[in-house]
This record gives C-alpha cells, structure tokens and sequence, in this order.
C-alpha cells in the first residue's frame, strides 16, 4: 500500500507562486507515473498535470500550461507541482496521485492510490 502525503498549500496573492511536494512511502516510487489533480468547491475533480515513471512523458492541463509544472526526485520519493503566475481560479484542493504504469494519464480511473490533499487558496 503505498501512502501519498501533499504539503505546500497556503494562501496566496494573485502572481504568486507555491511549490506543493507529495512524498510517498514507497521505495518502489520511480517505478510509479504520478498526477496531480484538484477540485475547487462544487465543482468535479479536475486533472492539471501528469508525469510517467520514466521521467519522460508529461501531460499538462491548458488552463495551467505554462505556468505549472511537474517534476519528481527518485531519490527522496517526492514529486512536486510548481505554481507560478497564480490566479484566483487556480483555488482548490490540489491532491497527488499514483499508479504503477506506463504513460501520463488524465484519467482518475488509472490512479489507484491518492493523497488526502492540499488547500490552496489564490486571492485577487
């Protein structure tokens, strides 16, 4: 069972920029292609970006494209979200996931297993 923990959310102004990191506990972790997502209030899960476990493939939302970017350090089981140029649309819970496969999906569906999740909060 492999547990995913985000950290780096907070409150931040419009143009701002947050870095979020997701540790996971397993060893294995390279062999994992990993996501983020994020879910505002009242509104469906949305996929920003997407890393495949090669390090070579990413997939990137276009709401988020150029401004967010997805990276992971084998070495210590981490993978981080970038966030640069933040709007207050960008606000939302933002949660990392993983699954042991090949290629950067954007489906929830191949990711089975999920971190609790991170508040970020973009003011204008």
């Amino acid at each position: 069972q492999v547990q995913l923990v985000e950290s780096g959310g907070g409150l931040v102004q419009a143009g701002g920029s947050l870095r979020l990191s997701c540790a996971a506990s397993e060893r294995t972790f390279n062999l994992y292609s990993v996501a983020w997502f994020r879910q505002a209030p009242g509104k469906e899960r949305e996929f920003v970006t997407a890393l495949d476990w090669t390090g070579g493939t990413t997939d990137t939302a276009e709401s988020v494209k150029g401004r967010f970017t997805i990276s992971r350090d084998n070495g210590k089981n981490t993978v981080y979200l970038q966030m640069n140029s933040l709007k207050p649309e960008d606000t939302a819970a933002y949660s990392c996931a993983a699954a042991r496969m090949g290629g950067a999906s954007r489906s929830t569906r191949d990711y089975n297993y999920w971190g609790q999740g991170t508040q970020v909060t973009v003011s204008s």
